[in-house]
């Protein structure tokens, strides 16, 4: 079986979205890259997560023919190779629909940095592209477009893509994004949160990604 490992952390990956309360039914995929041959393993379309296994994670190459699988892939795989094709830093790819950040998407508002863990994992605001439909690429040329400098991007009217140097790294990102989303719509409904400066997001971004942990 091709890319075997690959495609056993994909099964764990692809389980933690519904476990972690970011997808519904058979909505939403996780994808991963292979450094050493280009190719890319992803989420096989409509299956149940809870029914995934090995064999039913697809590998495509960066032109989205199938080398190996015996169901279609996600109807979001052109997008995710639109993504790799243009960020050489990305070897995982998260799309959901989570609750409380589509309701941003859902107005087109990107999310302000009202929190220090927001400032931590993203460095700045989470922004939010334009609106395209599913099944081309035109959603992986809105991530790319949009995404700037953010592990993660709202799209109008659809959900969150997240992307990372690995998996599990675009699979935090969009855990955060929810995470954040939520906390942000509380505090709204309480009032109007204050904004950390651009200077103390430069701050704890770099002390997060340079000296956090061990």
């Amino acid at each position: 079986m091709l890319l075997q490992t690959i495609r056993e952390e994909l099964v764990v990956l692809n389980q933690a979205l519904p476990q972690n309360g970011l997808v519904t039914w058979t909505s939403g995929n996780v994808s991963i890259r292979d450094p050493k041959t280009g190719l890319v393993a992803i989420k096989a379309s409509g299956v149940h997560f809870h029914d995934l296994t090995p064999k039913s994670i697809v590998v495509v190459d960066m032109d989205g023919n199938l080398i190996e699988g015996e169901f279609k892939a996600s109807s979001d795989t052109a997008s995710h190779l639109h993504i790799y094709r243009h960020r050489p830093d990305v070897n995982g790819v998260v799309h959901t629909h989570s609750n409380y950040a589509t309701a941003f998407a859902a107005l087109g508002q990107p999310i302000p940095v009202y929190l220090t863990a927001h400032g931590d994992e993203f460095g700045g605001p989470i922004p939010c592209g334009g609106f395209a439909l599913i099944g081309g690429e035109e959603i992986g040329k809105i991530v790319v477009e949009a995404i700037g400098s953010s592990r993660a991007v709202l799209l109008k009217n659809h959900g969150v893509f997240a992307i990372g140097p690995t998996g599990e790294a675009a699979l935090k990102a969009a855990v955060m994004v929810e995470d954040i989303a939520r906390t942000v719509w509380l505090a709204l409904q309480l009032g109007q949160p204050d904004e950390i400066p651009a200077e103390m997001i430069e701050k704890l971004y770099h002390r997060y990604q340079d000296e956090y942990g061990q």
